[in-house]
């Protein structure tokens, strides 16, 4: 049950903060349909998918208000810039609304700024030109406070629409103090996303409380029957579905 201290919250408040992961590379094409059809029926924010499904993903989500989201530069940010440009391109060709481009860690930990921005860019420019929103993944695991900090306000500068802790593929996901750090180290106008570790609908009420706008999360149906049990709403009817189309 969530804490007395929470903020006043409805479902939809709840369900628009989730994207519903699947990301795993085992995952089969009926994994990754059902999935979809789960996240749909929970109305979540988006669903973030491998990018070779993100087509699918967008068929699959029309007349729903969820929207698809995919990787870039996935899970390590070692792409090259042309590569992770050319990503954010096929991606946006495809379908996907919201981008989750990982920074270059090799670069960050040079502190080698001119080109992390540069590589920023590649994938920022081309997403908001074509109306999509950018979120960037830290991968904080690797990083000291003030490599987090010059992140946070190098990613204000070139106007991502979020910073995100982690890929969930590194050694550890979002802590509290991290995205404390990073809501106050970044402008208001860019989101702050956490993504691996929230394993409760308690935690992710007190992210919530510290200005957490996104959850990256594969537990979504786990979470919002917590939710939805705790505002005493029926439970959701996730139908499962072949995977033709893939």
């Amino acid at each position: 049950m969530a804490s007395a201290s929470s903020a006043a919250y409805d479902y939809p408040a709840i369900a628009k903060m989730i994207d519903h992961a699947l990301l795993a590379p085992t995952l089969t094409a009926d994994d990754l349909e059902s999935g979809i059809r789960l996240a749909r029926a929970y109305d979540v924010a988006s669903v973030c998918i491998m990018p070779f499904a993100v087509a699918r993903c967008a068929e699959l989500l029309q007349g729903s208000t969820v929207v698809p989201s995919t990787t870039i530069g996935f899970p390590h940010g070692a792409n090259t810039m042309a590569v992770k440009q050319a990503e954010a391109e096929r991606a946006i060709a495809d379908g996907c609304i919201e981008l989750d481009m990982v920074v270059n860690i090799s670069l960050v930990l040079s502190d080698r700024w001119s080109e992390v921005a540069d590589d920023l860019r590649a994938v920022i420019e081309p997403a908001h030109a074509s109306g999509r929103l950018v979120k960037v993944i830290f991968e904080n695991c690797y990083l000291d406070d003030s490599r987090k900090i010059r992140l946070c306000e190098l990613c204000g500068e070139l106007q991502a629409d979020w910073v995100k802790t982690s890929t969930g593929f590194g050694s550890s996901g979002a802590t509290m103090a991290d995205l404390l750090l990073m809501r106050r180290h970044s402008p208001p106008q860019v989101q702050v996303k956490a993504a691996g570790g929230i394993r409760d609908f308690d935690m992710l009420l007190q992210v919530r409380e510290a200005g957490v706008s996104r959850v990256g999360s594969s537990r979504t149906a786990e979470l919002l029957d917590a939710c939805r049990a705790s505002l005493q709403l029926p439970p959701i009817d996730t139908p499962r579905s072949s995977a033709a189309g893939y």
